[in-house]
């Protein structure tokens, strides 16, 4: 997540930097970067990570993003780097496989800066946020089903079952059936719409967030499979640094913090086995653990950017132990757009 601050630093000679990414200075410490080392940004976003990484001479950087809009936005930067910076449109639960086709085996490092970024939000076309109104969209990349589309066609348990774990709403059952009742009548297309909708049946008081932050996260989290995303990412990330590489993550929201503290947490141990079976020999810890504690930004940084205040950075350094298959993060069972798909062509035969 990156804020709509002008830094006016050309950099690497891009220009200047549109945007600032949160926790910047730790994400460039932690990850260590070193000359003709390989570093893969696998939501390159307005590339304020990768320029920072750029400017450790020799360095080299994957960037990878899903929206179309970024990768375009990446041109000019990608020139001034003069051979260290190449972009793909892509999901960074790919990146092993996208760094490999690029030639590189295995990398130095891996940084992931999750959610959705300033860009995003502060265009309303893209229907990331009520603060305008705009199409009820929210898909980061151009494909699959839109946030109108799950609202159309979800059911009431569904919804309320997407609102309560991915957005965490107390409430979900009540924002669900209000918003079962509103499509009877009209769909619900827009931004506004929704929030507003919200805002009827989740009651607040001055100075509390927005009613329909929570069901506009959910619907957001769920449209883009951002947790099934982020699982498969974290095993791409294993799979593909080298021994003493580094992984930095930084998140904006207890699901996805709790996803990677819990993953490098077992990661970082000796896999147990079972007093029940016989003994046999146990995979050994993939990463070490650089923070013991999450990092969050200071007060410098809070009053520069307001939205960093929910940020946590975790960091891990890669050990030589072999990654581990066939065993990935747990993450909320949810319903399947696919399903939502033929479910609602069935109710209207």
């Amino acid at each position: 997540m990156t804020t709509g601050h002008d830094s006016g630093n050309p950099d690497v000679g891009g220009g200047p930097a549109r945007h600032i990414p949160v926790l910047v200075r730790p994400v460039v410490e932690f990850l260590s970067p070193k000359p003709d080392g390989v570093y893969v940004d696998g939501t390159f976003g307005a590339g304020g990570y990768t320029r920072a990484v750029l400017a450790v001479p020799g360095t080299r950087v994957v960037g990878i993003d899903r929206d179309q809009s970024a990768v375009a936005g990446s041109f000019s930067l990608v020139d001034a780097a003069q051979g260290r910076l190449t972009v793909s449109e892509g999901r960074f639960s790919e990146l092993d496989e996208i760094a490999s086709s690029m030639g590189y085996a295995s990398v130095d490092g891996v940084m992931l800066d999750l959610g959705v970024s300033s860009m995003q939000l502060d265009t309303p076309e893209r229907g990331f946020s009520f603060r305008f109104d705009g199409p009820l969209d929210m898909r980061m990349g151009g494909d699959g089903p839109s946030a109108a589309d799950v609202v159309a066609r979800a059911t009431d348990a569904e919804l309320a079952r997407i609102v309560f774990l991915l957005g965490e709403e107390r409430h979900s059952r009540a924002v669900a059936r209000a918003i079962v009742a509103a499509r009877r009548e009209a769909p619900i297309t827009t931004t506004r719409m929704l929030a507003d909708l919200v805002a009827k049946v989740v009651h607040h008081r001055p100075g509390d967030i927005h009613p329909a932050t929570r069901t506009f996260q959910a619907l957001r989290l769920f449209v883009n499979d951002e947790l099934g995303e982020l699982s498969r990412g974290l095993l791409a990330a294993e799979r593909a640094l080298k021994p003493g590489g580094r992984l930095v993550v930084v998140s904006f929201h207890s699901l996805e913090d709790r996803m990677v503290k819990a993953f490098l947490v077992s990661r970082s141990t000796q896999a147990a086995g079972s007093r029940h079976r016989p003994e046999v020999a146990r995979p050994a810890a993939t990463f070490s653990i650089l923070t013991k504690k999450p990092v969050v930004a200071d007060h410098a940084e809070l009053a520069d950017n307001p939205r960093a205040r929910s940020a946590k950075l975790r960091a891990a350094e890669r050990t030589e132990a072999p990654a581990r298959a066939g065993d990935t993060p747990i993450e909320p069972v949810l319903p399947s757009l696919d399903d939502m798909t033929r479910d609602s062509l069935a109710r209207r035969r």
